[in-house]
């Protein structure tokens, strides 16, 4: 299986299984000397992990995170940097008695097709298992960017749609989102949602939802008019994440109803400061960062894990049905927040480190 790593400059590279015995990550690019401590990844991985509420699997993993290579006296060294996850918490058998058969809506079917492989414990490595090893990789581009760039730089996602209900982002509370399991910005409708999210459960179904994704305090300048547009590679990003379906940025898709007067975002000089009225064009203007906070949002679609009983093949291409049990995410929509953000992150700063190379700055 190739294509592993992600990135140019800064770059990482995942492994390990749904149930195998650990995932981790290799970074590589990493700039030295920077202060990195364990802390500040695990507190990334906290955010992603299961089994913290009702809303979401209850598969307990600790996601504890140990780095083995890169560091020295709590600053990066320039060397790849090696960490590793052990899973605890596997349950292979709930999935013993699907083990020949392809789940509708998954990746089983063309993951069989193309390797020859079924690995039913938990889908093995197509599993959103894998994406703690990217936000453990997004929590150091975290690390570097704030480093260079400071404290005003910073990301932070949220679920703006669960299934049929939406919320107003001009709600939208900073402070609020990081103390919901739901990671819902707008308190109005926090509890419509969560009753909606238990009826889901308690059906033994699922729902999908839209994450927005911010970034704040990124310069001028960031990526390239043609073949590495900022913009195409954060949608490269958010549409490599599991069950991810559409990425939008700033207006995206709603853009085509706009008239070009709406869409444009009228620009003001005050001073020496140059301000845009707007944001339609989500902080990316011809592939280029414009110093505006980016905004991408993206659609999440629901779990097809699901103990509904639907139509299917097994891997001998005979007719058969499918109940899926076991511990599954009634939305994987509300975890796949940290991983937006750790995308974010890691393609910043890969572009970060392009443009300094190419200009200077």
């Amino acid at each position: 299986m190739s294509f592993n790593t992600f990135g140019k400059f800064f770059r990482f590279t995942t492994w390990g299984e749904s149930h195998g015995p650990a995932i981790g990550c290799v970074v590589d690019g990493c700039p030295p000397n920077i202060k990195l401590n364990i802390r500040d990844i695990q507190l990334e991985l906290n955010k992603r992990k299961p089994g913290q509420s009702k809303f979401t699997t209850q598969r307990k993993e600790d996601d504890k995170v140990e780095i083995l290579s890169g560091t020295f006296e709590g600053k990066t060294t320039g060397t790849p940097i090696s960490m590793i996850i052990f899973n605890k918490d596997m349950r292979s058998r709930d999935y013993k008695n699907i083990k020949d058969k392809f789940r509708p809506g998954h990746a089983d079917y063309t993951y069989f097709k193309k390797y020859g492989i079924r690995d039913y414990r938990g889908g093995g490595r197509q599993s959103a298992r894998e994406t703690a090893s990217r936000v453990a990789a997004g929590a150091i581009a975290k690390q570097v960017l704030q480093n260079i760039i400071g404290k005003k730089y910073s990301v932070i996602g949220a679920v703006t749609q669960l299934g049929i209900l939406g919320c107003d982002t001009e709600k939208w509370n900073d402070s609020f989102i990081t103390k919901n399991p739901l990671f819902c910005p707008d308190k109005t409708v926090l509890k419509l949602w969560e009753k909606y999210l238990l009826g889901i459960r308690k059906a033994g179904s699922s729902c999908g939802a839209i994450i927005e994704v911010r970034a704040r305090g990124v310069p001028v300048g960031l990526g390239a008019p043609i073949y590495s547009k900022l913009d195409m590679d954060l949608a490269s990003a958010m549409m490599s994440i599991n069950a991810v379906k559409g990425v939008n940025i700033g207006s995206g898709m709603n853009s085509a109803q706009l008239t070009g007067e709406e869409n444009s975002d009228e620009i003001i000089s005050k001073g020496k400061n140059i301000k845009f009225k707007s944001n339609k064009a989500g902080g990316i203007l011809g592939g280029i960062s414009s110093g505006q906070e980016i905004i991408v949002s993206f659609a999440v679609k629901p779990t097809s894990s699901i103990l509904s009983s639907r139509k299917t093949i097994d891997k001998f291409g005979k007719n058969t049905s499918i109940s899926v049990k076991g511990r599954h995410d009634p939305c994987v929509g509300i975890r796949a927040v940290p991983i937006g953000e750790a995308m974010m992150h890691c393609v910043l700063l890969d572009h970060y480190l392009m443009n300094k190379a190419q200009c200077g700055n």
